[in-house]
């Protein structure tokens, strides 16, 4: 019989946000509370016994491993069920790029696909749990699996957009633009998993924040100070209060 974690609950200025614990847990993709977010709707129970079949162990990650490094052999995606990563790569003077931050219901590893090694590193930001799923068999059976096929297409073309959008935030925003967008996004993909919509903890430091939107830590906290003096945001330490949702899209799109 599978076993289920239990969501526990912190409070945050009176209001619950969920906090998933990390105990050992084996369960099958089709009684994850992650599935829909992870693997495609629409599944017969056949189909989801076959992927139950592909997908490998299940691995606890410690805050601060690494998943994957860059040049390591491509064999796996990975869905995260818990927990918080960020990719990144290393300059050639020792500096880390942070490229992207990946939460439980995404999938990463797709850099791999393309050379059969990895292109960066993957480090977890906090206690976590991934699933390993062999790319060739999951290559193999998504010819069989129109909704499989379908998915993974999803993914890479999401992926896609992802890094268009990271290209406009970087090239064309300004300071404040590239906060308020990142916090938005954050929100929003948060939301989509059941979390509050305007309460966030921040897992990653601001010098990571920084180094992902091409900002230097002084002006990152800068500009969340001058959030908190227009009473768009409210930060205590990494909990950030999201007060006016209109004012930030209104930074983002001004009309």
């Amino acid at each position: 019989m599978a076993k289920f974690d239990q969501d526990q609950e912190i409070t945050y200025n009176n209001v619950k946000i969920a906090r998933m614990n990390h105990e050992s847990i084996k369960i099958a993709c089709s009684n994850c509370n992650m599935r829909e977010l992870c693997m495609p709707i629409g599944l017969t129970s056949s189909e989801l016994e076959r992927i139950d079949e592909v997908i490998g162990a299940r691995r606890k990650i410690k805050r601060g491993e690494t998943l994957y490094h860059n040049g390591e052999r491509f064999t796996n995606l990975y869905a995260i069920r818990t927990g918080f990563f960020k990719t990144c790569v290393t300059s050639e003077d020792g500096r880390d790029q942070v490229t992207g931050f990946q939460m439980a219901g995404e999938i990463i590893g797709l850099d791999g696909i393309v050379n059969d090694s990895h292109t960066c590193d993957a480090v977890a930001l906090e206690d976590g749990e991934i699933c390993a799923m062999p790319f060739a068999q999951i290559e193999n059976l998504s010819r069989e699996v129109n909704a499989l096929q379908h998915h993974v297409h999803k993914i890479m073309s999401r992926e896609i957009v992802r890094e268009h959008g990271v290209m406009l935030l970087l090239g064309s925003m300004r300071a404040e633009e590239r906060l308020a967008a990142f916090l938005l996004n954050l929100a929003q993909r948060l939301h989509a998993r059941g979390f509050s919509q305007s309460e966030l903890i921040l897992r990653m430091t601001r010098e990571e924040i920084g180094s992902y939107l091409g900002l230097k830590l002084e002006t990152i906290s800068r500009t969340f100070s001058k959030f908190v003096d227009d009473e768009v945001i409210e930060v205590k330490q990494r909990h950030v209060r999201i007060l006016n949702t209109d004012a930030l899209q209104e930074i983002v799109n001004p009309k």
